[in-house]
């Protein structure tokens, strides 16, 4: 197999790593270090330079729309006006692709991706461009979030054949679909150390007219050996490998990048990764005696502290960033995810169960309250992004970060008031800049503003402590608490009036499961009703909206529509594994946040259903996709790297140790350990890229706790039972309520259960397992100490 590609720089465009779980999925900026393009092929083809980066503008509408306009996709539709002939994903393309025998331009991305925009504007807005397209390629537009498994599939080829992958994913396929060249970002021209865009065209359109034969000869090469580098599968094993030996190489190879000072894992660009420090939670919870063990709750908790103190946290309107240009957690690349909202709001969640410091647990109800305000269907349902990229002023061109920093004078004009009692003359803007680190030149180095568009441009990051901060002025703590609220919440209003990012308004099954998680999660472990609620609505909404009732089947997608209506695409986008996994997750979760055993028993039916359509009976495992919705596709794959989102096979490992432990169904377990075994080589290979199938493979190998409280839902001692279980960590146990009734659908699960009784009528709490049982206990406090054992 050959292939040229890039200088090994990073690529343009979003990036896509392999090995540690950066959370690298998504986002590259305009202010990360230099960036090449990307480009990779299957025979000899132009190798891809360094491209200048100008400013995202808003697409120039032409006179007619392409097809493009009767999509729902938002990132579809900002294609809709190029002079590019665009295709969606489907039949019509392909025909066309082999009646008129031309090759395919497969382009993938995102409607809040940077470089996307960048290549929109650069090159399929040009005339030209898109007249070599039109003539002599069927050009076809993918939404990655729409269709992950067409993303992996081509993804999965531009990693094996380059230096790396990113968004936007360019490939370039036979009409069988076979790709043969894959690259990222492009510029549109040639330059002193690059291969411009238009080029590579004119290059593929020889390479087609004249060596068409070997064209197709190697990518049939190609795609032989990405399936058998790509296949996973139990083999000759009969067991999973063992959860000591996995967890002590995952922790070692982690320890080994740990970042001491800042936290993280990287030096820069540097990422949130929640699955990393759920496995260091997780890991601290099984060695609580051992140095290694209080080394791992250290890194978790300071990566969070600093993560929270940095600019990659928004401390006016609360939520995080997608990750952090620098070491320091300083100057993020601003796009906003849910599904970082999400995972992130469960990590703070955990961190404060663990240390008891209600820091933690402000973050975590902030994400939540950014959530519920920006990213939030009337509905019930989650929104999928917003953008990085905002005009600063209305009719301006759109700037990265725009909608975020601040000057100085912006901040001195909205917080004149004088301090009182302060040793020095002081303004609450003064108080404020110094807290956050302000400059009148800005505190955006010009390292990372190549283009000059941030000059005098600060990212608000926690400098001090409030006690150094109030030490510095002869202020008291508490004052100085106040006082920095008053001025963030002044300047969130104020930023009210600035132009807004967009926002994807395109909801993801998958994205709100792990919503429905973060919010009931949170909600339990503050007892806050009011978070359990939004759950609650969450879920609500999926099985409203995104579940067919008459196949079992959940949808992928669905769109915010005029007047808070919701919209669906035609025929509908039916779900991915991940779809199904998260959501599962997400209803599970939720039934231990609420008790109503109606969402347990949807998850189970969900469970069916995803075993059915994705599971591997001859290798294990699951599948990323339907065998029918993916027909046509070189491969079939099962995602293998925990990274931004936790793979979907890690989550369903977890998923189906809970529902034997809920069920006591013998083929979810059987299930679970084949899994774990069809992955046991890449645990084995590279365990810190799984680091949340590790986690399940501990919970595998250690006896889930069945923690029963017997007792009525609404009554004093039962909450307070419930409470206690809830305010302490404990990853590897199910939650159960049995009220006692014989008949109830978790009795006829659990026969035992109608075995337990309450203790003299009062709340009573029982810690079985193997369905073997302590004690009752009616006293929080003596339910805790036996839970902490």
């Amino acid at each position: 197999m050959s292939h040229l590609s890039s200088p090994p720089q990073k690529q343009k465009g979003e990036h896509k790593g392999r090995g540690l779980p950066r959370g690298s999925e998504r986002g590259s900026s305009s202010r990360d270090k230099d960036r090449s393009v990307t480009v990779s092929s299957s025979v000899p083809m132009p190798i891809g330079g360094k491209g200048s980066r100008t400013n995202c503008s808003p697409s120039v509408p032409q006179k007619v729309p392409n097809r493009l306009i009767s999509e729902k996709s938002p990132y579809l539709l900002q294609h809709a006006y190029n002079p590019v002939d665009w295709y969606p994903w489907g039949q019509e393309a392909f025909d066309k692709a082999r009646k008129e025998n031309k090759p395919i331009f497969l382009s993938v991305g995102y409607s809040t991706c940077h470089w996307c925009h960048m290549m929109e504007e650069e090159s399929f807005q040009n005339e030209e461009i898109g007249r070599l397209l039109n003539e002599d390629f069927v050009s076809v537009k993918v939404d990655r979030e729409e269709r992950p498994d067409v993303d992996k599939v081509y993804m999965t080829f531009v990693q094996a054949t380059s230096s790396g992958g990113g968004w936007p994913m360019n490939v370039w396929l036979t009409p069988n679909l076979q790709p043969f060249v894959g690259g990222t970002y492009f510029p549109p021209e040639d330059g002193l150390t690059r291969v411009g865009f238009r080029t590579v065209l004119l290059r593929i359109r020889e390479q087609w007219k004249q060596n068409k034969n070997t064209l197709l000869e190697n990518s049939q090469r190609v795609t032989t050996a990405l399936l058998a580098r790509s296949e996973i599968s139990m083999g000759d094993r009969q067991v999973p490998p063992s959860a000591a030996t996995m967890n002590s190489r995952c922790f070692q190879q982690l320890d080994e990048g740990y970042d001491e000072e800042y936290g993280g894992f990287a030096e820069a660009p540097k990422f949130p990764t929640p699955v990393i420090l759920n496995f260091l939670f997780s890991y601290w919870l099984s060695h609580r005696l051992t140095q290694d063990g209080s080394r791992a709750q250290q890194m978790a908790l300071h990566t969070l502290k600093m993560m929270a103190n940095g600019g990659i946290r928004d401390h006016v309107g609360q939520g995080f960033h997608r990750y952090s240009t620098d070491r320091q957690w300083h100057i993020p690349h601003f796009e906003k995810m849910l599904y970082d909202q999400a995972q992130l709001a469960v990590a703070y969640s955990q961190a404060f169960q663990i240390s008891g410091d209600e820091f933690y647990s402000d973050v975590a109800k902030g994400i939540l309250q950014y959530v519920a305000r920006n990213l939030s269907h009337r509905s019930g349902g989650f929104y999928s992004a917003e953008d990085a990229d905002s005009p600063p002023e209305r009719g301006m061109r759109p700037r990265e970060g725009a909608f975020y920093v601040w000057t100085v004078k912006e901040v001195q004009n909205l917080l004149p008031e004088p301090v009182l009692g302060a040793t020095e003359p002081l303004t609450s803007g003064q108080l404020l800049m110094k807290h956050y680190g302000l400059t009148e030149a800005g505190n955006i180095s010009p390292s990372q503003d190549p283009k000059g568009e941030l000059q005098g441009q600060n990212v608000l990051t926690v400098r001090y402590s409030l006690e150094l901060t109030a030490a510095r002025f002869g202020l008291d703590v508490d004052a100085v608490r106040t006082l920095l609220n008053t001025g963030l919440e002044k300047l969130f209003q104020a930023r009210k009036h600035r132009p807004k990012p967009h926002l994807d308004s395109k909801m993801l099954a998958a994205w709100n499961g792990l919503m429905v998680s973060g919010y009931a999660v949170t909600g339990a472990v503050l007892g806050q009703e009011r978070l359990i609620n939004y759950a609650i609505n969450g879920a609500k909404f999926l099985k409203r909206h995104m579940f067919d009732v008459a196949s079992g089947r959940l949808m992928r997608t669905c769109y915010a529509g005029p007047g808070g209506t919701v919209e669906h695409s035609n025929p509908p986008c039916w779900g991915f594994l991940e779809d199904y996994a998260f959501v599962v997750r997400g209803l599970l979760d939720l039934y231990e946040a609420s008790q109503e055993s109606s969402w347990l028993e949807w998850a189970l039916r969900l469970q069916d259903t995803q075993d059915r359509l994705f599971w591997d009976s001859q290798g294990g495992g699951y599948f990323c996709s339907e065998a029918e919705l993916g027909a046509g596709l070189p491969l079939r794959l099962k995602d293998d790297q925990d990274g931004a989102e936790p793979s979907a096979n890690s989550v369903s490992a977890h998923n189906l140790l809970r529902m034997h432990g809920f069920t006591g169904h013998k083929d979810w377990m059987d299930k679970c350990v084949c899994l774990l075994t069809a992955f046991s080589e890449r645990m084995r290979r590279v365990p810190v890229a799984l680091p949340e199938m590790v986690r399940a493979l501990s919970a595998h190998q250690q006896t889930l706790k069945q923690i029963v409280i017997c007792g009525d839902p609404q009554a004093k001692d039962t909450k307070a039972l419930l409470q206690c279980v809830h305010s302490i960590y404990i990853p590897n146990k199910v939650l159960i309520l049995a009220n006692g009734e014989p008949s109830s659908f978790l009795s006829r699960q659990l026969p035992f259960l109608s075995t337990l009784r309450r203790l003299e009528d009062r709340a009573t709490a029982y810690v079985c397992e193997d369905q073997a049982c302590s004690m009752p206990i009616t006293e929080p406090c003596e339910l805790r100490k036996l839970l902490h054992q």
